[in-house]
C-alpha cells in the first residue's frame, strides 16, 4: 500500500468535469485507489463518492493505492491534481 499526501493545484471548477477525468486517471489502474479527506476515505474510482467530497484548489489530501501497479496509480493521480499531465 502507497500513501501519498499532496495539495490539489488543478482548478477543480464544475465545468471543466475535473472530477470525470479525475475518475478515469484513478479507473485505468488495476489497483485499488483511494482519496482521504477529513477522515473521509472515498473510491477515487466511483464518480459519486469523488462527487460527494469537496475537492477544492488548495486542499491537502492523501492518495491511497493498494495493487500490482499501486505505484503508477498514485503518481498518476498526483500528476493530475498537481496539473502535470
Amino acid at each position: 500500500m502507497i500513501r501519498r499526501p499532496v495539495m490539489i493545484q488543478r482548478d477543480m471548477d464544475m465545468e471543466d468535469r475535473p472530477i470525470a477525468h479525475l475518475v478515469q486517471e484513478a479507473s485505468q489502474y488495476r489497483s485499488q485507489v483511494y482519496i482521504e479527506i477529513d477522515n473521509k476515505k472515498i473510491n477515487a474510482k466511483s464518480i459519486m463518492g469523488m462527487m460527494s467530497l469537496s475537492l477544492i484548489k488548495g486542499t491537502n489530501i492523501t492518495i491511497v493505492a493498494e495493487g500490482e501497479d499501486e505505484s503508477a496509480a498514485v503518481s498518476g493521480v498526483e500528476k493530475f491534481l498537481k496539473n502535470e499531465e
